[in-house]
Order: structure tokens, then sequence, then C-alpha cells
């Protein structure tokens, strides 16, 4: 395991792209320096400044830093606030310091800018160091910003993780004997990555998590067995953390989502129907998949309508659950609804089902009884026990 991470800035924690482009075509403008309107400026996300403007329009050094001076005009008073923080970051950063992991950023980006950002997100109490650039040495290369950091976090490099979104990350932590992780969510991509060196490719936040704990096993080739109606078999080549090569067998699925109900009379909405992988008829709480491009919220509206003919007039969430995380990707996601009208309801056509009403304590000796078995229906009614007994239904 190791002892420290650090983190980029731009493109890893935070999407900075929008304000950070519009400042580089203003300082263009500014400057009478021709280019092409239309192209897509993501390249001068992670160089520095000074150095991207030679290379990539063949300034001179003193016109770059006449461009880097407009555009730090505007980027400090329009650029910087059109940053978003990217989703699920800092849940890794809880994450991260539950783990008693020490945290540091190692930015190109000038360090006045970083802690403004990090203040106006609320996680700047999450990190023990930040290191960027001051706004004399713009052009500091990221290997030397990354050993600042290293040593300000008091460890070697063998201790660290390096995580980010750009080649440069990558080979700023090689040089500094650290091991490095490319992130899918920023501006770099997986063939950047690998040609640079990474350790480690990242698709979302949690996985730098499991590659500090040293459990993340990384994907190599992904090998289609069946691809049907619904789901799709593959079997992996993946990576362990010990360097070990294996295979993973995996089904994907859109993922469902399930609404338990209760009504005005305090009844619990349930549906029986025969589940034909079981060949046994079951109690479970109305439920469907996520159409392909449908938003789960309204896919559990739709399948309390249509299997229950039910309405609510309020629905509250009760988080997600992953049913068989040894062998499948499906989330499902859990909704309660109250304020509850009824009419027709409307099954597929290849649903053929009954509606039943239980009061919840009957539903709790079911399945303690082992008569209700179905997982997600086991989750909610706990779930929803719960909030009841906090007088929470929101």
């Amino acid at each position: 395991m190791y002892k420290a991470v650090i983190l980029d800035f731009d493109g890893t924690v935070c999407d900075t792209g929008k304000g950070i482009k519009e400042s580089v075509r203003y300082a263009l403008d500014a400057c009478s320096v021709s280019y092409d309107a239309g192209e897509d400026l993501s390249f001068v996300i992670g160089p520095p400044l000074l150095v991207m403007f030679q290379e990539h329009y063949g300034v001179s050094v003193t016109e770059a830093e006449e461009l880097v001076r407009k555009y730090r005009e505007h980027y400090t008073n329009t650029g910087i606030y059109e940053s978003e923080l990217y989703g699920g970051i800092e849940d890794m950063l809880i994450s991260l310091k539950e783990e008693g992991l020490l945290l540091g950023i190692a930015s190109s980006k000038p360090a006045k800018y970083v802690t403004l950002l990090l203040e106006k997100f609320n996680l700047l109490k999450y990190f023990d160091s930040v290191c960027g650039v001051d706004f004399k040495t713009d052009c500091e290369p990221k290997s030397s910003i990354i050993a600042r950091c290293i040593e300000a976090l008091g460890c070697t490099g063998n201790e660290v993780f390096i995580v980010g979104d750009r080649a440069y990350d990558i080979s700023g932590a090689a040089e500094n004997g650290a091991d490095s992780a490319g992130v899918l969510w920023g501006y770099g991509n997986k063939f950047e990555f690998i040609e640079a060196g990474a350790k480690y490719i990242a698709e979302k936040p949690g996985d730098i998590l499991a590659i500090a704990e040293g459990f993340y096993e990384q994907t190599e080739a992904v090998n289609v067995i069946f691809d049907g109606r619904i789901l799709t078999v593959h079997n992996d080549d993946v990576t362990l953390c010990d360097g070990t090569e294996t295979t993973r067998e995996c089904v994907d699925h859109p993922g469902g989502v399930a609404v338990i109900g209760i009504t005005d009379e305090n009844d619990i909405l349930l549906v029986r129907q025969f589940r034909y992988p079981y060949k046994e008829t079951i109690y479970e709480i109305p439920a469907g998949k996520v159409e392909k491009g449908e938003d789960p919220f309204e896919t559990g509206k739709r399948e309390f309508r249509e299997e229950c003919g039910a309405i609510a007039e309020n629905y509250f969430s009760l988080g997600e659950i992953y049913p068989s995380p040894g062998y499948t990707n499906e989330i499902i996601r859990l909704y309660g609804a109250t304020g509850i009208t009824f009419e027709n309801p409307e099954p597929d056509a290849d649903e053929f089902l009954t509606v039943k009403r239980m009061k919840l304590g009957e539903i709790v000796e079911k399945i303690m009884s082992g008569e209700i078995k179905d997982a997600k229906t086991v989750a909610a009614v706990f779930k929803l026990k719960e909030k009841l007994s906090k007088n929470d239904l929101s």
C-alpha cells in the first residue's frame, strides 16, 4: 500500500477546461495571433502555458510571456469561475483520508488559483500539501512540481503514486521514481497513458482508492462471448495488483430500478411473479431494467405505474445496491414512494404478475423466515424501516 497520493488538478480533480480554453482564445485575440477558431483546444490543458504558446503557435519567448499575461487577465476575472468539480471526487478524497493516506496536489497551474478553487469546492481540508507554480516560474517542469510535493509530504518516490490526466503527469512521476495512474475522465486518453508508461489506467474516481489499497485489477482485453438483448457476457484478460495475469468472467447489465411504495393505509406494494432462472414464484417490489438513455428515476416511475398501476406524489432515494458483484456490474437504484393513487396496471406482454399488499411487519417476518428472498426487496424493506424509525421519508 502507498503512503501518499498526489493528484494533478486540471482535468483530474476539477474540470477547468471551459475557462482555460476561453482564456487562451482571449489571449490569442488580444495579441493578434492567428488560430483556427474551430480547433479543439484540449491540448492547452496540462502543459505550462509559456511552453504551450511557443510550441503550438510558434511565437517567441517575449510574445509567449505577453500571451500568458493576457491569459491570466481573463482567467483571473472570468475563466476560473467556469470550473466544475468532477463527480465522485470528494467521495474519493474522503475514502483516501479514511485509509490514512497523505494527499497532495501537484499542478502546473499557479498555486493561488488551485487553492482558490479547492476552497470554493470545500476540498482544501483534505490536502496535506498543495504545490503549483508561482507567476514567475510558469514553465517549471511537472517532474519538479511533483518532486516538491513528494518532499513536502515527507515521502520518497516509491511511497507515492501520481494521478493525472496527461502524459506530463505520467512522465513526471517516472522521473521521480513513482508509480502513476492516468485517468480517463479528464483530457488524456488510454493510448497517451500507455505510451507515457502509466502503471494504471483509472476509469472512475473510485478506482484510485483500489489502486492505493493494492486491490486494483487492470483490464488488458475485453473478450466478448455473448451479446444479447439485455446481457453481454465477456471473459477478460486482467492484471492483478501483484502483476499476476488472469481472467475474469463478467456479465454486463444496463442496471435496474426498484420502488417500494407505502400507501396511505401503511400497506407495502409487492408483486408476485414467476422467475424463470429460479423456476420459482416469488414476492418482490416492482422493478425493471433501465432502457438505453433513460433516466433511472423515470424508469422507476414507469415500472411502478406499469406493474402496480401506482402513481406517487412523492419519491425519495434509498440508494444503490450491487446485487451480485462477483460476476456482474449491475446496479439497482432503490426508491421509496408515498402519496399513491392508482389506475389500471399495464405490465409488459410477457409479464404475468399479481399485486399484493402487506404490512411492513409481515414482510419482515417473511424475510426472516426465508419466504421472501429477493435481494432488492430485502434491502429496500430494511432501508425503509430505518427511515420510518427516524420519521424521515425524504
